[in-house]
């Protein structure tokens, strides 16, 4: 029951859902009681042409099915940021969701690194069913501060993560997987305009890897996930927040449905997005196409 609740509040408090309450509603018991009577991978329609496998329990694509855009703000933002000539870089990419979006609804390039094999399995899937293998490359390895092998839990779903120091016993399962610094990849890749990160609390170490990356003007912007998840690894994330400042990245907010991009004197809860140029930025988000959700074209 409490789980439930946690659902319906955050329909309701949703941007766009909360806009919309009875389609989306309508789209969650659809999805309960199909699978309820029919458990089994399902493909539905995502934004524009593209779509996602999903089931029960794959919360990162299921939050998607209820909202229309699970992050709306923060994939709005891609949506209306990303150009066909740019690279995006998809850190933690779980079942991927901003990837589909980044490669099939802008036409970006996008490098995805998901790191857990059983959750790296639906990225490639999705990958697939889109037909964006020629513009995604997928990845299944870690990125962190230098090479090394470490264990990530393998049963959190979308909360799956480096396994911290004092994380041992319960129900816990992990897996061992190759680590690297961003800075190898882009080496070869490119530096990408956009990157999103989303660790579970390494956010830290991912940056330590980036060194080079940041040194090129070609990075505009960064969407990361500073929920105090770091702690588990005794990260201050004030740390990274101040750190980005002096490289001159800004926590700014986005409203889709104005195009409206402003500064924020701090980083949120959940998903920030720090940008270097926030007049290229705001440019960029004011002409760029319409997409359509919900009956709306924002």
């Amino acid at each position: 029951m409490k789980q439930l609740e946690q659902i319906f509040q955050f329909i309701n408090k949703h941007p766009l859902a909360g806009k919309h309450k009875v389609k989306a509603y309508c789209r969650f018991f659809w999805w309960q009681f199909s699978q309820l009577f029919f458990p089994h991978e399902t493909v539905v329609p995502f934004i524009g042409k593209t779509k996602l496998a999903a089931k029960k329990g794959l919360h990162g694509i299921t939050g998607n099915i209820y909202t229309g855009l699970e992050d709306f703000n923060d994939m709005g933002f891609l949506l209306h940021f990303l150009r066909k000539e740019d690279l995006f870089a998809d850190i933690g990419a779980n079942a991927g969701s901003y990837s589909v979006l980044a490669a099939g609804c802008t036409g970006s390039r996008t490098i995805a690194f998901e790191p857990v094999p059983s959750t790296f399995s639906w990225l490639e899937k999705n990958i697939e069913l889109n037909k964006l293998s020629n513009l995604v490359k997928a990845i299944n390895i870690g990125l962190g501060s230098k090479r090394e092998e470490l264990f990530f839990t393998s049963n959190h779903g979308t909360v799956n993560h480096v396994v911290a120091e004092n994380e041992n016993g319960g129900d816990l399962l992990s897996t061992k997987v190759e680590v690297l610094p961003f800075d190898e990849i882009s080496f070869t890749e490119g530096i990408p305009q956009l990157i999103k990160i989303d660790v579970e609390g390494f956010e830290t170490e991912v940056l330590k890897g980036m060194n080079s990356t940041f040194q090129s003007q070609d990075l505009k912007a960064i969407i990361i996930e500073l929920n105090g998840s770091g702690e588990r690894y005794g990260y201050n994330e004030q740390t990274i927040h101040q750190n980005l400042l002096s490289l001159n990245f800004y926590p700014c907010r986005y409203d889709p449905f104005t195009r409206s991009l402003n500064q924020l004197e701090g980083f949120g809860s959940h998903n920030t997005i720090y940008i270097r140029d926030i007049d290229f930025a705001r440019g960029r988000v004011q002409t760029a196409d319409k997409f359509k959700i919900f009956s709306e074209a924002i």
